[in-house]
């Protein structure tokens, strides 16, 4: 289960909703969302998944998004942290996707029997564990905003709270929340 919120920084202070991703297939999609929320000002989006891993997507105007994730390998296994691990890691993690399955390693080759319970997206699967189970993407992406890269990289459960404690912006997000 996710949970996700948009913070908008506007002239009276930070402002929060609540956030449907159902509908958000790409970045594009994500930064679109954002964008609507907040012409020009910063918009700070959280994606967490149940304490497995969060995600922090910054999004100032027309600039490119600034993404941060908390444990890429664990993100890389669902919809959402593989669309924001794919956009960090780029070409790298489709390169790899795409070696391995041209490989088509399936066991066979070494005359071992093809397990039944082999997963049909193996591939994905691989790319996934490729991924460092470690933080990626921009440490550096709230330090303008009060939480340095350590405070970010210290952060382990509630992170999204905590994030938004050291923005100021603690009470909008629990009230999204």
């Amino acid at each position: 289960m996710y949970f996700a919120a948009l913070l908008a920084r506007t002239e009276d202070g930070w402002e929060a909703s609540d956030t449907e991703l159902d509908d958000v297939e790409t970045l594009s999609d994500l930064a679109e969302l954002a964008r609507e929320a907040s012409d020009d000002d910063t918009v700070i989006v959280f994606i967490e998944q149940e304490d497995a891993w969060f995600g922090i997507v910054r999004i100032e105007g027309e600039e490119d998004p600034r993404i941060y994730v908390s444990d890429g390998a664990a993100a890389a296994r669902s919809s959402y942290g593989e669309m924001l691990t794919r956009e960090i890691l780029g070409d790298d993690l489709d390169d790899l996707v795409d070696d391995l399955e041209t490989l088509d390693l399936d066991g066979t080759e070494d005359g071992e029997p093809l397990d039944a319970d082999t997963d049909e997206d193996e591939a994905g699967s691989v790319a996934a564990e490729a991924v460092p189970a470690a933080p990626v993407g921009d440490r550096l992406i709230l330090a303008d905003l009060g939480m340095s890269a350590e405070d970010l990289l210290a952060l382990d459960t509630d992170a999204l709270a905590e994030i938004a404690d050291a923005l100021g912006a603690a009470d909008v997000l629990e009230a999204v929340r």
